[in-house]
């Protein structure tokens, strides 16, 4: 019940989720499914800490115990493409723009998010003390665009099934490496 419960609300979002449709993918009554999850809002929560553990999981292990691997973006990525396989929708879950402010579901995937966003601000000051940056603004402004460059490629991939988590790495990896390309001469100008 659970993984369609997730399908459902990963393709559709919140607001568009149906129970009976939910309810009709597992063969069961929406009666019944309210009587295993209760509400709607339930059935969500119950669908978002799954995905939630696995992705923060995921990038913790990327990262190493207490920081010391290396925190390589190309390692958290593939962290990440590896916990989706098999139900990438399920970052629409995590990431869920429909969602009810100020109910049980906003406000858990709201802790996901800051729990996400602390890893992604150590990891990219960490980034940045490497190549000799120690300002705070270049590491807060390099997290806002780490955050919505996984989103990105996160939406790209869903799009692109026939790409596994392995081929995703390694196109991050060449569309990273043309990037430095691009400002390896110094600022443009």
């Amino acid at each position: 019940m659970l993984e369609a419960a997730t399908e459902e609300f990963g393709t559709r979002g919140y607001a568009a989720a149906s129970l009976p449709a939910i309810a009709a993918r597992v063969g069961v009554t929406k009666t019944l499914l309210h009587q295993y999850f209760g509400t709607k809002e339930d059935l969500y929560v119950a669908c978002l800490v799954p995905v939630g553990d696995r992705l923060l999981d995921a990038i913790r292990t990327a990262m190493g115990p207490e920081g010391t691997a290396p925190h390589t973006p190309l390692r958290v990525l593939d962290g990440i493409f590896t916990a989706l396989e098999g139900r990438r929708e399920a970052w629409f879950v995590l990431y869920d723009t429909t969602l009810p402010p100020g109910g049980e579901a906003a406000r858990r995937a709201s802790e996901y998010w800051s729990a996400i966003d602390r890893l992604a601000a150590g990891g990219t000051a960490e980034l940045l003390r490497a190549a000799g940056s120690a300002d705070p603004l270049d590491a807060d402004a390099l997290k806002y665009v780490w955050r919505d460059l996984v989103a990105t490629l996160v939406r790209w991939w869903v799009k692109h099934p026939e790409q596994t988590p392995a081929a995703m790495t390694r196109r991050c990896a060449r569309l990273f490496a043309a990037a430095a390309t691009l400002t390896s001469d110094g600022p443009a100008g």
